[in-house]
């Protein structure tokens, strides 16, 4: 019965979370907003990613940063062309080889996000990215507001089971 009650827990704090998400974005619409969603689970991510495209009005794009990418401005603005979407989801970041450097530069870029880029911009990472974001750029991690975390109760991460519900 406990099992059965930590999962509706769970999967209550997942809903709020995504709901926490939809409204940030809904408040940055048209203007340049750095959002932070921490998962640790990359399976979870994509869950909580489905669930959020199919339910939410809003036309997102999703970039997956490549373990090559080497600056985050330059990558954006390469995908996205000259069409600006309502929000942007980055993808990935855990994947990149140079994530000191990418992170870096994105802190050293940072005015030119809000001079370019007119949509909330939503990247996710995991506990370690979001770490090396407070240590190797302050400054942007400052943008944000509250960090949205969707996290796996460590009884799940055990049993390995990191379904939502």
């Amino acid at each position: 019965m406990k099992s059965l009650s930590n999962s509706q827990n769970h999967l209550a704090e997942t809903t709020a979370a995504i709901k926490r998400l939809e409204r940030a974005i809904m408040l940055a619409a048209g203007d340049f907003s750095l959002i932070l969603a921490c998962c640790n689970s990359l399976q979870k991510q994509q869950q909580i990613l489905n669930l959020f495209t199919e339910s939410s009005a809003f036309k997102i794009q999703e970039i997956i940063l490549q373990p090559t990418d080497e600056t985050l401005y330059t990558t954006i603005t390469k995908k996205i062309g000259t069409i600006h979407p309502e929000a942007l989801m980055i993808k990935g970041l855990e994947s990149v080889a140079a994530i000191n450097q990418l992170i870096t530069s994105t802190n050293m870029m940072r005015d030119e996000f809000r001079k370019t880029f007119n949509f909330p911009v939503v990247l996710w990472l995991n506990d370690e990215i979001l770490n090396k974001l407070v240590w190797l750029a302050p400054d942007l991690k400052n943008w944000a507001a509250n960090t949205i975390r969707f996290d796996i109760p460590h009884h799940q991460l055990i049993n390995n089971q990191v379904l939502i519900a």
